[in-house]
């Protein structure tokens, strides 16, 4: 699996939310949910991924694919409201 960062949204992520692209590019590695972000899908497919970091953070992360990378487009903290989302969502996939 291999990942593109736009600089800006790499400093961006780690500033105001204290994201490291490592804690970013770990929850693709473990149990996450996943959609297509209709939103803001304009001209490219966007995704929404709630997963958790190694250390046990919940985090919300915008990506697209580009020539078979994942581009991560934001990452911040998942919102109490996406936290409860994601736990219970988990438990009712891996009981």
């Amino acid at each position: 699996m291999e990942f593109e960062w736009d600089n800006g949204n790499l400093l961006k992520s780690l500033i105001k939310h204290g994201i490291t692209q490592q804690e970013s590019e770990q929850v693709f590695l473990g149990t996450y949910l996943m959609e297509i972000d209709e939103t803001h899908s304009i001209g490219e497919i966007r995704f929404k991924l709630l997963g958790k970091t190694h250390d046990g953070k919940i985090l919300h992360i915008i990506f697209t694919t580009r020539t078979n990378k994942i581009r991560i487009i934001s990452s911040r903290p998942a919102s109490k409201n996406e936290r409860n989302i994601y736990e219970a969502k988990k438990v009712k996939e891996n009981p």
